[in-house]
């Protein structure tokens, strides 16, 4: 149906709270109704908070790489500061272009590639214990597997049951800081709530974990005998004062690591599957690509580059589903973003998960159809029409890594295994916390093929 657009400037709230309450009963629908309401922005408020809800591509692309001087991240997003601490997805001005520069080698195309090998094998370690014909909540299977690559990679670890060491106060973490962002009136951490003490309480077994694996290499000195990641920032310099990090600003990009590489490659991974069960005629096609490219061999990085269906299936599922839904930015000055001056201290807004859904750019924009990013397809629309991993100084700087992840993880998982709904008509509520979750995880039948 087409998209009916209002010369409104914004759908009207309440006198307190603004919009906040719509969006927090439903905020996939309470964004989907701007995208078909408003034309290329919306202004919204969310209680004292002045936003702007920025939906065309050229206004993103403003507020992201040509103005992006101007913003800096949202104030509501620092409520996972005490998780991430000064990390790349937290931390401003020079402090963070500083980090990036140290970091940005070891994430390069050419270097992510060397850890395709170790992706490959933590995958089919993983599957091997599948049963020929079962129910499995494959949304847990990939949030094991993501975090058993991202040890294996980061740290040389096998994590047995890597998901509750490491996965499950992570997951308590975010619950919480999603549940603060969210809150018109927010109770400081300081008072013990039950809520403050279990943040708490997550917070001390993560740092244990992390400041306990560089305290030993450290004292062992043995940094430089590690090519893993952790390995690699140990080693990194600065090119201006050859400095390197300290332990808390390795701790920082560690728990940074750790949160952008497990949870929204494992979340990506699980709609991708929850999506091919739903379509068994783009499952055949991707499984044969696998077979002709890969036939009964271990997944490498050289066949990672002939999967190009299998490449479009992750593609069009980062477009339905991407993992960094919606994000914001706090100008720090005054700032014309379009027709629109966007004052000192006021917020822009996108939403992935609204422009990838714009009509003028894909036909049928709710339809799973892989075959739309045939023909250098992206070439043809407007960068930031498509942004699953951000854009800009502050793009992911694992991108290369997850589509990597994701590509070697669904391959071995496909080559396997065939996925099918439980029942008809199975559906998957999206929940859209900090990242967005398959609501209640993705269970579906897995038959060996």
């Amino acid at each position: 149906m087409k998209s009916i657009k209002t010369n409104k400037e914004g759908p009207k709230g309440t006198l307190l709270a603004g919009n906040l309450i719509d969006f927090r009963k439903d905020p996939l629908h309470f964004l989907n109704d701007l995208r078909l309401n408003y034309e290329r922005v919306a202004k919204i408020r969310f209680a004292n908070r002045q936003i702007y809800m920025l939906m065309s591509p050229d206004l993103i692309k403003e507020a992201l790489v040509t103005k992006s001087a101007s913003f800096e991240k949202s104030k509501a997003f620092k409520e996972i500061n005490p998780l991430v601490g000064e990390g790349l997805l937290t931390s401003e001005g020079e402090f963070h272009l500083r980090q990036r520069r140290m970091m940005q080698p070891s994430f390069k195309k050419t270097h992510i590639k060397l850890y395709a090998d170790q992706m490959s094998k933590v995958a089919i370690a993983a599957i091997e214990e599948w049963q020929v014909d079962e129910e499995r909540n494959l949304h847990a299977d990939m949030m094991n597997i993501a975090l058993g690559i991202i040890s294996k990679t980061m740290f040389s670890m096998d994590m047995k049951e890597s998901h509750q060491t490491i996965g499950a106060p992570i997951d308590e973490a975010i619950r919480i800081a999603t549940k603060r962002i969210r809150s018109l009136m927010k109770i400081p951490k300081a008072i013990p709530t039950k809520e403050n003490q279990q943040f708490k309480e997550s917070l001390r077994i993560l740092n244990e974990v992390v400041y306990g694996i560089i305290s030993h290499r450290r004292e062992a000195n043995d940094a430089a005998n590690y090519d893993d990641l952790l390995g690699i920032l140990m080693k990194a310099t600065d090119e201006t004062d050859h400095t390197h990090m300290t332990d808390k600003q390795l701790r920082d990009e560690v728990m940074t690591i750790f949160l952008a590489g497990h949870e929204t490659t494992a979340n990506a991974m699980s709609w991708a599957l929850y999506l091919l069960a739903q379509h068994p005629d783009i499952q055949a096609n991707a499984q044969t690509e696998i077979d002709q490219v890969v036939g009964d061999s271990q997944i490498r990085i050289e066949h990672t580059e002939q999967l190009t269906y299998l490449r479009n299936v992750i593609n069009e599922t980062l477009r339905l589903y991407p993992p960094a839904w919606m994000f914001g930015r706090e100008a720090t000055c005054d700032v014309q973003i379009g027709e629109n001056l966007v004052k000192a201290g006021q917020n822009v807004m996108v939403s992935p998960y609204i422009t990838h859904r714009l009509e003028e750019y894909y036909q049928d924009p709710n339809i799973f159809q892989p075959e739309r990013f045939e023909k250098d397809f992206l070439r043809s629309i407007p960068t930031y029409a498509f942004f699953p991993f951000g854009g800009g100084p502050r793009v992911c700087i694992g991108n290369h890594f997850a589509m990597l992840e994701a590509t070697i993880v669904l391959a071995t998982v496909l080559q396997k295994y065939t996925v099918s709904p439980i029942r008809p008509n199975q559906k998957v509520e999206a929940e859209p916390l900090i990242t967005l979750r398959p609501k209640g995880g993705v269970v579906l039948r897995v038959v060996r093929r």
